[in-house]
């Protein structure tokens, strides 16, 4: 069984024909989901309603957003402007994608993490010692004009849809980094200014069924490299958040999105916002589908602490002032891990 495994570059092409999950994806004893300690209960993370963000009570989904933002790192949100049916459509069509035949999602195969567009499987198949359970579709996505004729041409709807899904998510983020500002006491347009350019990427993740769900990990627990990431899911759940020294697990809602803050936000709030770990989990049932949206600075942009935030007597500068390039870099050049990039670029304390 293993044998025949080892053959397939991507888990979804021999993940229905094992009953045990080769060597390559078993996790150490100490380094396993130990799913029977996870949090299933409660709500795990807020709901903010964004119906009246533009409206008379903003101030009061500012101040929502300020506590998500410091209490948890993660919220999910509803009434976000995306349309119900543009959500659907892009689900469906990522689905599609990951049914073709291998022949036609290996076109996109690639192991090389500067490629614009690719298929891949695990995290950074290169330098992994233990693989993921996950395949994943990648492609940059702002502007979309630079990038649309490298994404896929099948299904044939693929282009047309997540086009119009990333100029909507993208309108949805511009309006959470005003918000996201204005909570931190900035101008509204503070962080966006940040950015340079700005950087839009998308993963179309692909857990598939799998036979031994407690020795491995669709992803195991890391932090985000954006600014935040916005998060679309099918109904399976999978996703987990560490809070209170525990794994919480965080249930999709349907039409909603779940964000997070990353590691570049954590810098500009001059850590008043902290990047999460959070991690996927797979199961033996069901396949999971999931969308993250990553918006990032362009790399030709200095991210550093915002100077309102700055006191040297009560709130120095935690980070120095960095070219995004340079953590991007550092970021592609290990394998996941709970200890975060920034950990380099902390301002000095001598």
């Amino acid at each position: 069984m293993a044998a025949s495994a080892t053959s397939k570059l991507l888990v979804s092409d021999f993940a229905s024909s094992v009953t045990h999950i080769p060597l390559t994806y078993v996790r150490p004893i100490l380094d396993r989901p130990n799913l029977s300690e996870v949090e299933t209960s409660g709500d795990s993370i807020p709901l903010i309603d964004l119906r009246d963000l533009h409206g008379p009570n903003r101030a009061e989904i500012i101040h929502q957003l300020a506590n998500a933002c410091s209490t948890y790192g993660f919220f999910q949100i509803k009434n976000h402007g995306v349309p119900e049916t543009t959500i659907d459509k892009m689900l469906n069509v990522a689905r599609e994608f990951f049914h073709q035949p291998e022949s036609e999602r290996m076109k996109h195969y690639s192991t090389d993490s500067t490629k614009k567009t690719r298929v891949s499987t695990s995290f950074n198949v290169s330098e992994d010692k233990i693989l993921n359970w996950r395949d994943y579709l990648r492609i940059h996505c702002f502007p979309i004009e630079d990038f649309i004729n490298e994404w896929p041409s099948k299904p044939v709807s693929f282009k047309d849809i997540t086009a119009e899904y990333a100029t909507r998510v993208r309108a949805l983020v511009l309006n959470l980094l005003e918000a996201i500002s204005e909570s931190l006491g900035l101008e509204k347009d503070h962080i966006s200014n940040r950015l340079g350019t700005h950087a839009q990427h998308m993963a179309f993740n692909y857990y598939p069924p799998c036979p031994e769900p407690e020795l491995t990990y669709g992803l195991p627990g890391h932090k985000d490299p954006t600014v935040v990431t916005v998060l679309l899911q099918d109904q399976v759940s999978g996703l987990q958040v560490f809070k209170d020294d525990k794994w919480v697990a965080v249930y999709p809602i349907p039409n909603t999105f779940i964000v997070n803050i990353g590691d570049q936000m954590q810098v500009i709030s001059n850590e008043k916002y902290k990047s999460v770990l959070h991690r996927a989990v797979v199961n033996t049932e069901k396949e999971r589908l999931s969308i993250p949206t990553f918006y990032f600075p362009s790399t030709d942009a200095v991210i550093g602490p915002a100077q309102e935030l700055i006191n040297e007597q009560d709130s120095p500068a935690v980070y120095k002032s960095f070219p995004f390039v340079e953590y991007w870099d550092k970021f592609w050049d290990r394998s996941l891990a709970t200890a975060s990039c920034l950990d380099a670029f902390k301002a000095s304390t001598t």
